[in-house]
């Protein structure tokens, strides 16, 4: 028995060492893969997406954890993208227009965090509730943007497409070639972008520098299938700028898409104000998890909803109804005790006039 619980606590301790060991590989938007022998994971993936019919420009920022220094990731594009540095200050603006609405409501009977069950407690509880000649790899461009190092690419073969990525250091998974395969085959370009910061000692982690991509398009489409190389579950946030309410195609293999803000925006001076070329917007933001990454079977496609329905989430406070600072539910009881108490006491009085015998002062 002692040997049988040694060899399972041996091959528990293994089976974390070797969780340690290997790099965790996490998808974003692309193939975002560490250096070496190091981990990271995307957190949460967060875009910004502005289509006008013609034109779509995708802000995108990751939100990462773990212990790698470098990494990179590929995002498929249908056209030929220009990228620069997107500005954080959009999603912040976007957070303040899309908040939910607060609301209270009253109950009547105590609950568990009430008086008389938790008298420590106060009376309110919250509820938040292209042509055939062209080489396999043709490089359209590379700049450095901030901590980023992006080339724009375009390849008619996935494995000459991965052996540049690599010989170029773009650390990228075997399973690459495969999965780019669709892609490569409907003539789409790329963008691969190494993450590298000026300070080579700090681990990547927390918000990352959003990058804002462009190109041309007459649908709008947001990549999503290399996400099915994720190790982890993955966390999407789509903010929707367009003339009407838009919504998927398809879950794609994630959970229902939940919709948390739909309706017309008109953003301030400033980067958002930028992005819808200042003019008032219909903007609708989704949020949508992929439990099993491994289950994506295909990019998002958006379109417009047969109604431009506005939306807007409520979080409702609950509070305990009070008159005078004193719970309702106790003055009512209290009442009805003294309302009982009096006809009792007029039921006895009745009673004792009926057994009264004549004539009794």
């Amino acid at each position: 028995m002692k040997r049988r619980i040694l060899a399972l606590l041996f091959a528990l301790l293994a089976t974390q060492l070797g969780a340690l060991v290997n790099p965790a590989y996490a998808c974003g938007c692309g193939a975002m893969i560490p250096d070496g022998q190091s981990r990271i994971g995307v957190d949460r993936e967060t875009s910004v997406v502005r289509w006008d019919g013609r034109t779509e420009q995708i802000v995108m920022r990751f939100s990462v954890g773990g212990d790698a220094r470098r990494a990179a990731w590929i995002m498929p594009v249908p056209g030929r993208a220009t990228v620069e540095l997107g500005d954080s200050r959009m999603f912040d603006e976007l957070g303040r227009l899309t908040r939910p609405e607060h609301r209270s409501r009253g109950y009547f009977w105590p609950r568990e965090r009430d008086w008389p069950f938790d008298p420590a407690t106060g009376d309110t509880a919250g509820a938040p509730a292209p042509g055939s000649a062209a080489p396999p790899v043709g490089v359209v461009g590379r700049e450095q943007l901030g901590d980023f190092d992006v080339a724009r690419l375009t390849a008619t073969d996935p494995d000459a497409l991965r052996n540049w990525l690599e010989s170029n250091g773009f650390k990228l998974p075997d399973r690459l070639a495969t999965e780019v395969k669709p892609y490569v085959d409907q003539k789409w370009e790329y963008v691969a972008v190494r993450l590298a910061p000026r300070d080579r000692d700090k681990p990547l982690r927390g918000d990352l520098d959003p990058l804002r991509i462009r190109f041309e398009s007459d649908r709008l489409v947001y990549p999503m299938r290399l996400s099915r190389m994720a190790r982890t579950p993955q966390s999407l946030g789509l903010y929707v700028l367009a003339d009407h309410r838009m919504e998927p195609a398809s879950p794609i293999g994630g959970s229902a898409p939940e919709v948390t803000f739909a309706g017309t925006i008109r953003p301030e001076a400033g980067p958002l104000s930028e992005l819808t070329g200042a003019e008032p917007v219909f903007l609708t933001a989704i949020d949508q998890r992929f439990p099993l990454p491994e289950r994506i079977d295909a990019d998002h496609e958006l379109r417009a909803t047969a109604a431009d329905t506005p939306y807007r989430r409520v979080v409702y406070h609950d509070k305990l109804l009070t008159v005078g600072g004193v719970p309702a539910w106790l003055l009512t009881v209290g009442a009805a005790a003294v309302a009982l108490t009096a006809s009792a006491v007029a039921v006895l009085r009745i009673r004792g006039r009926r057994l009264r015998p004549a004539g009794a002062a």
